[in-house]
């Protein structure tokens, strides 16, 4: 099957610099266009902005959390139904109900899986352009 000429726009909003540089490749290698934000504040004067295609959200972050942060993207007009994917190493009980409760459409545990990664990512953009 042909790949389609243009790719969606992800944003990552992960402040460690290693994952960050993974989701990079990965996504790059995959021809997505990439947005990052290294924060929070750093993701919401992007998303003043710019709609991507779809979110991946770190959960731990300094300053506001990806918690606080989802639910605030929530409510910015034109990103309600952008999917936002929540990139976690938080994984004991009730972990991933907290994330989908804030407003997470899916859950992606750290260490991430390669394979894992682009087939939630691919899952969800499908999933939006059905909709």
């Amino acid at each position: 099957m042909a790949q389609p000429e243009k790719k969606s726009t992800i944003l990552c909003v992960e402040d460690n610099p290693d994952n960050r540089m993974l989701v990079r490749r990965i996504l790059l290698a995959e021809g997505y266009k990439l947005l990052e934000a290294t924060n929070a504040f750093e993701a919401i004067d992007l998303l003043e902005t710019t709609t991507p295609d779809l979110i991946l959200m770190d959960i731990n972050m300094p300053d506001m959390d990806g918690y606080t942060l989802t639910t605030k993207i929530r409510s910015m007009p034109g990103l309600g139904r952008v999917p936002i994917l929540a990139l976690t190493a938080n994984v004991m009980r009730g972990d991933k109900e907290k994330t989908l409760e804030a407003g997470c459409d899916g859950y992606i545990q750290k260490p991430l899986d390669i394979d894992q990664l682009t087939r939630e990512i691919e899952r969800f953009l499908t999933r939006r352009a059905n909709v």
